[in-house]
């Protein structure tokens, strides 16, 4: 390849280098990386641990009133090994939510640190709102929010079975990569219950500052629990 070929190819290289933040020409020092790229990996490999092991900010909750609840989950050594302790809810946790929560909602929002309590700290003071006035616009209503603290997306059916709400949103953190330990995603069910399979559900994922636009999502989730409810379906029936 001539000079000429090889500057566009490194033009073109750097373009798409902007377009991804994904670790490409890192470059290294012999066999090794570069000290500064081994630093930065060390450095997102240390959120990803934090945003595992870490705790909602309790202002993150209180700013919205949300009560919390908890699975089975008994502690974060035990969730990871155990993920079905994070979809079944204690059942003092049960009592509290058919106690304090609306009965038979049209929407119930839910919100659980999941495997990432820093995608709710980061996200859920944007999403939340705008998920709101998302349901206000479609002429949605929506029951009592609450927290799961230990949560994984299955809890939505044993809330599904004490609330039976029409339509459910799971706001959840998800599992944490060396891109961004913040990504949330926003799972939802046309009536959730016991047994519904994964395909029954749909999900707006990677919602973060450099993902889906937190404002964004929460306008979007509206929207499409709005056409869950319309065609009594949610997952791979719904015509979106």
């Amino acid at each position: 390849m001539n000079a000429a070929g090889g500057n566009r190819g490194a033009d073109r290289f750097r373009e798409w280098m902007k377009l991804t933040p994904a670790r490409l020409d890192v470059g290294r020092a012999g066999t090794r990386p570069l000290t500064k790229e081994m630093l930065k990996f060390r450095l997102d490999h240390a959120e990803a641990v934090d945003a595992v092991y870490g705790e909602v900010q309790d202002a993150a909750l209180a700013e919205f009133g949300l009560f919390t609840v908890e699975t089975q989950y008994r502690n974060k050594e035990f969730y990871l090994q155990h993920p079905d302790s994070g979809r079944v809810l204690t059942k003092d946790g049960a009592r509290e939510i058919v106690r304090r929560c609306e009965h038979r909602p049209q929407v119930q929002v839910v919100v659980s640190d999941g495997l990432s309590a820093k995608a709710i700290d980061d996200n859920l003071a944007d999403v939340l709102p705008a998920l709101r006035d998302s349901l206000a616009a479609n002429g949605l209503a929506e029951g009592t929010p609450f927290f799961v603290k230990g949560g994984r997306v299955g809890v939505m059916d044993d809330i599904g079975r004490l609330l039976e709400p029409e339509a459910l949103v799971l706001l959840i953190g998800e599992r944490p990569g060396l891109v961004t330990a913040s990504s949330m995603s926003a799972y939802m069910c046309y009536r959730p219950r016991p047994g519904r399979k994964d395909s029954d559900r749909m999900v707006v994922s990677n919602i973060h500052a450099g993902g889906t636009p937190p404002v964004e999502a929460g306008a979007h989730i509206g929207s499409l629990l709005r056409k869950m409810i319309e065609q009594k379906v949610s997952g791979v029936k719904l015509e979106v």
